[in-house]
């Protein structure tokens, strides 16, 4: 093909040099990153400039200000009423129900007949076994004389006595055969809720009615091993049940096991308490407080003040200061303490805070040192000694 005038008269285009193309995107690249890392540096260096202008916010929290008050130390527990005499009454033998000789609820001396079993032919038994018995005297009497006389053998004397006796003791258990059918009262006391009727066949060891000797009554208790040596036979003892809340009962240690509970570590201990007004019933749960050691003057602080930590158990304390600009300002302190024993609402402080020290009690959770805190005492959580809480 014969080429144009075009094409000979137009030199031929240049293609760019490959050095330079790899320059350019060298320098597009590292505009690329410049802008990308150079924005997060400068995004951050803005954010912390705007974060270090910011503090903390005051936290409101209540506070109480530390006061020693008496503190007499004491063994607390739990446990139960028992009665010094109490039985479920029941016939030994089998039987019909005859009579029933007491209400529900009485109260009865011991020995007070409750109910007999029908006697069916018990009387007449007994009579032909007395009659025998008398007839076997009489022999006995007659063949003693004749062996005096030498009218009859040593031996037919001792037949007769013998047989005498083996009478006597026929009508001594048929006598038994009698008392047992009639139940009496083995000890004073208040009768339970009647459990049979009349005409109900009753069978041996069948449940009749319960006997509680209610005056005075045991409470039964456990205390650690630690508290041995703090206890003893005598020592006062006061007593609390939830059906009288507002009443104390007060007795005396009258027995303490000779032996702890292996699995447990702890003795059983007993104590004697007066029922005057026969308030309790054998069965009730107890709370017992046993006063031990001399009263101390101790700090002492609600419960809700202590964080209790496996570290060690801390507080926080108010303190007084001031700001940059010479404002007063109130901040929290982290104190370690150590505690002693609680009651009720409070507990005893041994070491850490001193009398006079403004505690934080309510707000703590949200704190650390040095945090900047406004007092709002408004509300303040609960410190009784021995309260009293309404049972809902």
């Amino acid at each position: 093909m014969a080429e144009t005038r075009a094409d000979i008269i137009s030199p031929p285009k240049r293609r760019p040099r490959p050095m330079l193309r790899l320059i350019i995107m060298l320098v597009s690249v590292g505009i690329l990153l410049f802008l990308i890392f150079g924005f997060g540096a400068f995004r951050s260096i803005m954010i912390g400039r705007f974060l270090a202008t910011l503090s903390n916010p005051p936290q409101t929290v209540a506070t109480i200000q530390a006061e020693t008050a008496t503190w007499q130390g004491t063994l607390n527990s739990v446990g139960s009423v028992v009665a010094i005499n109490g039985a479920n009454l029941s016939s030994q033998v089998d039987g019909i129900v005859d009579t029933i000789d007491f209400k529900s609820g009485d109260m009865v001396p011991a020995g007070a007949l409750l109910l007999t079993l029908r006697p069916v032919n018990d009387a007449a038994v007994l009579a032909q076994l007395q009659a025998t018995a008398a007839l076997d005297f009489i022999n006995y009497q007659r063949d003693l004389k004749q062996f005096k006389a030498d009218a009859v053998a040593q031996s037919t004397v001792d037949t007769d006595r013998e047989t005498l006796a083996a009478a006597q003791a026929q009508i001594q258990a048929q006598q038994a055969l009698i008392a047992e059918k009639q139940i009496k009262a083995p000890f004073a006391g208040t009768l339970g809720i009647r459990q049979v009727n009349i005409g109900q066949f009753l069978a041996a060891g069948t449940e009749i009615v319960t006997l509680q000797q209610l005056d005075p009554l045991f409470v039964d208790f456990y205390l650690p091993q630690q508290a041995l040596a703090q206890i003893e036979v005598g020592q006062t003892v006061n007593v609390n049940v939830d059906a009288f809340a507002d009443k104390t009962f007060t007795g005396a240690i009258t027995a303490i096991s000779s032996a702890l509970d292996t699995a447990t570590r702890t003795v059983q201990v007993r104590a004697t308490i007066a029922n005057d007004g026969l308030l309790l019933r054998p069965g009730m749960f107890a709370t017992v407080s046993i006063t031990v050691g001399e009263p101390q003057q101790l700090i002492t602080l609600p419960q809700t003040t202590i964080a209790y930590n496996s570290y060690g158990d801390t507080v926080y304390l108010v303190k007084h200061g001031k700001d940059s600009k010479g404002k007063d300002q109130l901040t929290a302190e982290q104190v370690f303490v150590t505690l002693g024993d609680t009651r009720g609402d409070q507990v005893s402080v041994l070491k850490g805070v001193a009398a006079g020290d403004e505690v934080v009690t309510a707000g703590q959770v949200k704190l650390k040192n040095d945090s900047i805190v406004i007092i709002n005492n408004s509300i303040q959580p609960p410190n009784e000694s021995n309260p009293n809480p309404p049972n809902e």
